[in-house]
């Protein structure tokens, strides 16, 4: 359920360039921290990471389990909850080396073509140009993806196509906490303190300082629902999770 309270402005970032989205940037960024990418999101979020997706995975009916797109796929880990759960999931990136590791990930935790939990397929997709027919799925989630997209609405309205008629997308971004008390806190971690912790875990500590930037300057709460809204999603919600460190997003195509 939404709350009414208004998001505050956006705090500034330390660095106020303009972010570079092209699609070569962000792939070979995140070609670059595949190898630690797991370890880094479980370290650098007290493990947390995986209580939201498994929070998003709720969100879903058995009747959204029919076929799931899981966008910005990245290691696997959110299509792995999916199938888990019964959901039959396409798991799609542009970001080759994401995908393989994210079949790695599914072959190792003994997920099957055959029988339930029904192992997810891999699609190599870019989400400003997704290669599905319209309707195609009953349900689509992304996780922590959106933000990276050179094209915000091109992005959501491409989703929108592709769900069937009362098809849902839930959607799992991070924000920034609306109580002064955690805001300070969490702000100074996550320009100051991240950024220096991803360096010492990954070669590509930039990767790091581009994700706080690249929080700051998403829409959050009725800023995206307002533009789910306008790619054609109806009944759009936020909730935050975790104090509003993580905001988690829901809407549908008309019926």
């Amino acid at each position: 359920m939404s709350e009414p309270t208004a998001s505050p402005a956006s705090p500034p970032r330390l660095d106020a360039s303009p972010l570079d989205k092209s699609g070569r940037t962000i792939r070979d960024m995140f070609a670059g921290v595949a190898p630690r990418y797991d370890l880094l999101n479980h370290v650098l979020s007290g493990w947390m990471d995986v209580f939201w997706r498994r929070r998003a995975v709720r969100e879903l009916t058995k009747a959204d389990h029919r076929r799931v797109l899981d966008l910005c796929c990245g290691t696997g880990d959110q299509a792995t909850t999916l199938a888990r759960r019964g959901a039959r999931v396409t798991a799609a990136d542009f970001c080759l080396p994401m995908l393989a590791l994210a079949r790695g990930k599914h072959e190792r935790q003994g997920l099957h073509r055959d029988r339930r939990p029904f192992r997810p397929g891999l699609a190599a997709a870019d989400a400003l140009a997704l290669p599905f027919p319209e309707r195609s799925f009953t349900a689509a989630t992304v996780s922590f993806g959106l933000r990276n997209v050179a094209d915000l609405d091109v992005a959501l309205r491409g989703l929108a196509r592709v769900l069937a008629p009362g098809g849902q997308l839930v959607v799992l971004e991070f924000a920034v906490p609306q109580a002064p008390w955690l805001r300070a806190p969490y702000l100074f971690y996550f320009r100051h303190l991240l950024p220096y912790l991803g360096a010492l875990i990954s070669r590509r500590g930039s990767a790091y300082r581009y994700l706080s930037n690249s929080v700051l300057d998403f829409p959050r709460r009725e800023a995206f629902t307002d533009r789910m809204e306008r790619a054609g999603l109806t009944g759009c919600r936020w909730r935050n999770l975790t104090g509003g460190i993580v905001c988690l997003y829901t809407g549908r195509t008309p019926a």
